[in-house]
């Protein structure tokens, strides 16, 4: 059930590992985009709005979540890497304990100041109710987020991006059940649709449990690994906060942003949730190699194996580049017609202003490619402190644009944000990456610096 990424050729091996973690990428968007599709036509562009208005702040705090589960897993991607199978164990049961603490921390602190956070943001009157009401129900599954990413995670550090699909697969199935029975027959409105969204994945989390205590060997832990350890605990937190603080700090731009749209009306606020909904679908290939690189580089580093990772980074490239291209030529020939997956074909100034950003978000895909490969990538050698350094840069551009350009340009100036937040992120990760293979490079004589080996 585990795939060794140490030996073979980098490309066929990216490329086979990267194929399925897009369609559970896809999965997982999938139902993202029937949530938008189902809230925008049955409850109408306001509910719409009000579930869009969330977006931001709901990416800061699950986003957050997410990067601890992505940095939690890249110690067991090492030891895998490195054959050190009671090392990957104990780093598996103490990132268990910390799982834990952080979704009852987060739960509890998030529900509370989610009100106070809506109304800094300046959410307007109207969707003010609606928008409350979904993203507390979002924060109170913060456990159903980290019980799904973290088993996931540990199950793609293994080598093995395909079991998560079919359980993503399942899920997707779920939610499109459940926004039906909620929204359509029970009449619950934007609720129904939060609802289906932590039920599926609480249902994907569950079934990655059962299926790795019956199929995976190497993760039959002891009672004597189980115990909390503070050693791998800190090995754990410095891998994992940094990658959750790069999340929520990216974040902070766009909550900004966010404020800057919703200042617009709420128009613009339809607008961008649909255009987002669209670009988030299209970006799957994006994280899909960008997930790949962390697994990739972190079994090469645990194994030593150093010249791979500049192999593995060329070849990850090339994929990212010849993707951008394609996503551009769609939104050329088909961003109107995709747009009436969320509006109806009669709001013709939305449609036009989802077209707006995606054109020229599109442009800019290739800057995005090399900013998740690059710094996955890194997350992966062990170096996931430059994680926190790239999503400064990135708030800095969508923080910039937020407040000193859209009051003053409108609309076309927040389409731009994430594009200057992409161009500038990579203008730090590129030469980050070259700064921290030359500190592997420099650590191979000593053991004790190898990061597998902390």
């Amino acid at each position: 059930m585990t795939k060794d990424l140490t030996d073979g050729k980098p490309f066929s091996l990216i490329l086979k590992f990267a194929v399925p973690l897009l369609f559970g990428l896809l999965f997982q968007q999938f139902y993202s985009v029937v949530d938008t599709m189902i809230v925008g036509k049955f409850l109408g562009s306001q509910a719409l709005a009000a579930v869009g208005s969330t977006g931001s702040v709901n990416f800061l705090v699950i986003g957050f979540c997410m990067g601890i589960c992505n940095g939690f897993v890249i110690p067991v991607a090492q030891q895998f890497g490195a054959k050190k199978e009671t090392e990957l164990r104990r780093f598996v049961a103490n990132s268990t304990w910390l799982c834990i603490v952080f979704s009852a921390v987060l739960t509890l602190l998030t529900t509370m100041l989610c009100r106070p956070i809506l109304e800094m943001m300046r959410t307007p009157a109207d969707i003010m109710d609606g928008a409350y009401i979904y993203i507390f129900i979002i924060f109170a599954g913060i456990p159903a987020t980290f019980l799904y990413n973290i088993l996931a995670g540990i199950i793609r550090s293994l080598g093995d991006s395909r079991t998560p699909v079919f359980f993503l697969a399942l899920s997707s199935v779920i939610n499109i059940i459940l926004d039906i029975v909620f929204i359509y027959f029970l009449k619950t409105g934007v609720a129904g649709a939060a609802y289906a969204t932590v039920i599926s994945q609480l249902v994907s989390g569950v079934c990655c449990f059962f299926f790795m205590k019956k199929k995976y060997e190497i993760l039959k832990i002891s009672k004597e690994e189980w115990k909390f350890n503070a050693h791998y605990a800190m090995i754990l937190c410095g891998m994992g906060i940094p990658m959750g603080l790069q999340y929520s700090i990216t974040a902070i731009g766009s909550v900004v942003l966010q404020t800057a749209v919703n200042s617009l009306g709420t128009v613009y606020v339809s607008s961008m949730t649909a255009a987002s909904k669209l670009s988030g679908f299209f970006c799957c290939p994006f994280d899909a190699l960008g997930s790949t690189m962390a697994t990739y580089g972190g079994q090469n580093v645990g194994a030593g194996k150093l010249d791979r990772l500049g192999q593995g980074l060329k070849a990850c490239i090339i994929l990212g580049a010849a993707y951008s291209l394609l996503a551009l030529a769609v939104y050329l020939l088909f961003s109107p017609q995709l747009s009436l997956l969320f509006l109806d074909a009669s709001e013709t100034e939305l449609i036009a202003n989802a077209r707006l950003y995606l054109l020229i978000t599109g442009v800019f895909y290739f800057p995005l490619a090399l900013v998740n490969i690059i710094r996955f990538m890194i997350q992966g050698m062990g170096f996931s402190g430059f994680a926190v350094f790239s999503g400064v840069f990135e708030m800095i551009a969508r923080a910039t644009v937020g407040f000193g350009f859209v009051p003053v340009f409108g609309y076309a100036a927040a389409c731009f944000a994430s594009p200057a937040a992409w161009v500038l992120a990579d203008a730090f990760l590129i030469p980050a990456y070259i700064f921290c293979m030359k500190k592997l490079r420099a650590a191979v004589a000593d053991p004790a610096l190898h990061p597998a080996g902390n």
